[in-house]
């Protein structure tokens, strides 16, 4: 892994900044994150290969992944293993489930990229506390970042449905509200109902009833 470009701390690592670059090998092959520019990206770390939450995991982000796809949104996953051991754990997880991991999994041994995202501690030595995701922009910007504990299984469908709402927000005319799923009603940022609020305050809460995705 070529990490001589990552930051050494992750403090500045949040929502509106620049995700750091990294090359790293994988179990699809090399990758480069900024060579994913262009697509919205799903980066997510996970504790350990072989181990029942993690395996839950990525049986229901390889079974999304088509929906994924759909909203030009690539998955990567992460963990300190070794490639050897990525390789082995999702051929177990073919073998036992049927289902095959076809997104990359990154090896991290050395704990830089965890490390440059905040995923771990500086002080830490295992990745016993990693399950992290973000939710990266076309641009390269993270839009969203979400933290689980270790005993704690992520929801995919609400993974996808956050990517989902943050592609409809970037267009700039609308709000997603909570639990929105595209289709549904969005609402009005309020720069642009500043008239209406003038006239009658009650539209601050103005719903576009009829909503236009692009």
């Amino acid at each position: 892994m070529d990490d001589n470009s990552l930051p050494q701390t992750a403090s500045n690592v949040k929502i509106g900044s620049l995700a750091p670059d990294f090359t790293a090998r994988t179990t699809r092959g090399p990758l480069t994150l900024s060579a994913l520019r262009g697509r919205w990206v799903v980066l997510f770390s996970h504790p350990a290969d072989f181990t029942p939450v993690c395996t839950s995991e990525f049986l229901a982000f390889a079974q999304a992944q088509p929906q994924f796809e759909a909203l030009n949104c690539a998955l990567v996953g992460l963990s300190i293993d070794s490639l050897p051991s990525h390789i082995a754990w999702l051929e177990a997880i073919r073998r036992a489930f049927g289902v095959r991991v076809d997104f990359p999994l990154i090896e991290d041994p050395s704990m830089a990229i965890a490390r440059a995202y905040g995923m771990l501690d500086d002080s830490n030595q295992d990745s016993g506390t990693v399950r992290a995701t973000f939710i990266i922009a076309p641009d390269g910007i993270i839009q969203a970042i979400l933290w689980y504990p270790l005993s704690i299984g992520r929801s995919v469908n609400e993974i996808l449905r956050s990517v989902a709402a943050l592609q409809r927000a970037s267009q700039g005319d609308a709000l997603t509200p909570e639990g929105w799923q595209p289709g549904e009603d969005v609402l009005c940022p309020l720069a642009a109902c500043q008239a209406d609020i003038a006239e009658n305050e009650e539209t601050w809460f103005h719903v576009l009833k009829k909503d236009r995705p692009v």
